[in-house]
C-alpha cells in the first residue's frame, strides 16, 4: 500500500469506527440531535485526550504520524476491538502493540460448544502463555489437560519439561526444542508481560535441559502437520495438526489434531470407554 493510500485507508477508518458509537456508548451525555450519526470529531479528541485539529488531520488524510501512545489513545476512546487494534497500528505505520489487558483470557460459551461437537477430534484452546484455556473430552483423554500440575497449573511448557510421563515420549527432545523455539517466538510479542520472565527463570532452576537449551535463541513458528502418536493401549494413531485463530482475539488459538479413519474409529471406542467409567492412560508422542 503506497503511503497516500495508507492515510487516505486510516482516515476511513476513523470515520466509520466514530460514526458507529453514540454519546451514551462512550459516557458523554446525548446533547441535542445530531444530524449524522456518531461521535463527532472534538467528542473523539477529547476522550482521546487530542487536539480536535490534529485529530482532523488524521481524518483528512494527511501526512501526521501519530505515535504509539496517540494510537493507544484513540483505540480507547473508539472502543476497538483486539483487532481493530491491531489494524489501527498497521494502517499508522507503527508496530504491533501488546495486548491492552494481558493478564485476562477467557472463552466463550459458544467455543467450548464447537470443542464439544468435535468430538472426537481432540481440540483445545491455548492462550498467549501457552496455557490450555478450554478443551474436550478426547483431548483431555489424550493429553489428561485436566490433571492440574502445580505451580503453573496447565501450561504446556511447564509440563513439557518437568511432567516425567513427557519426558518419556518417545523423540522427547526433538518436540521439546520445537515446541521451545515456537513459545520464543510468541514470547517476544508480549515483551511488557512479566509473567514470561517469571516461569523461565522458575524453569531454569528446574530443567537442566530448558537452562542448556534456552540461550540458542531458536525461533519458528506454529507446528502444524502431521503427527504420529503412540498409545499404550489404542497403539498408532495419526493426525493432521491444525491451528486456528479467533477473530475476536488473535492471542488465542485453536489447536485441533484431525484424526484419520482409522484413528477416528480408535477415538470414537475410546471416549465411549471413558464414558463408561473404564481407567485411561496418556498419550506418548512423537
Amino acid at each position: 500500500m503506497q503511503e497516500r493510500e495508507r492515510r487516505q485507508t486510516l482516515a476511513d477508518f476513523l470515520r466509520q469506527r466514530r460514526a458507529r458509537l453514540s454519546p451514551t456508548d462512550v459516557g458523554l451525555p446525548p446533547g441535542i440531535r445530531r444530524r449524522t450519526p456518531g461521535l463527532r470529531r472534538e467528542e473523539v479528541a477529547q476522550l482521546a485526550n487530542i487536539g480536535t485539529s490534529w485529530y482532523v488531520w488524521l481524518e483528512q488524510g494527511r501526512d501526521v504520524h501519530p505515535s504509539a501512545q496517540v494510537l493507544e489513545s484513540l483505540a480507547q476512546a473508539l472502543r476497538l476491538t483486539l483487532n481493530e487494534r491491531r489494524h489501527l497500528f498497521l494502517l499508522a505505520g507503527q508496530p504491533l502493540p501488546s495486548p491492552a489487558s494481558p493478564s485476562e483470557e477467557s472463552v466463550s460459551p459458544a467455543l467450548q460448544q464447537m470443542l464439544d461437537d468435535l468430538n472426537p477430534t481432540p481440540a483445545y484452546v491455548m492462550g498467549r502463555r501457552y496455557d490450555y484455556l478450554a478443551w474436550n473430552k478426547a483431548a483431555d483423554g489424550l493429553f489428561a489437560i485436566s490433571e492440574a500440575s502445580s505451580p503453573y497449573a496447565r501450561n504446556l511448557i511447564w509440563r513439557l519439561f518437568t511432567s516425567p510421563t513427557m519426558r518419556e515420549r518417545p523423540n522427547w527432545e526433538m518436540v521439546a526444542r520445537a515446541t521451545l523455539a515456537e513459545f520464543r517466538a510468541a514470547r517476544a510479542h508480549y515483551p511488557g508481560d512479566r509473567w514470561f520472565e517469571e516461569m523461565i527463570e522458575d524453569l531454569k532452576q528446574i530443567s537442566p535441559e530448558f537452562c542448556r537449551w534456552w540461550p540458542h535463541h531458536d525461533v519458528r513458528g506454529a507446528l502444524d502437520g502431521h503427527k504420529v502418536m503412540q498409545h499404550p493401549t489404542l497403539g498408532h494413531l495419526e493426525f493432521e495438526h491444525l491451528t486456528l485463530q479467533v477473530l475476536s482475539n488473535p492471542d488465542i488459538r485453536i489447536m485441533i489434531y484431525a484424526p484419520n479413519a482409522v484413528t477416528r474409529a480408535k477415538l470414537q471406542r475410546f471416549l465411549e470407554t471413558m464414558a463408561s467409567g473404564e481407567s485411561s492412560t496418556n498419550v506418548s508422542a512423537h
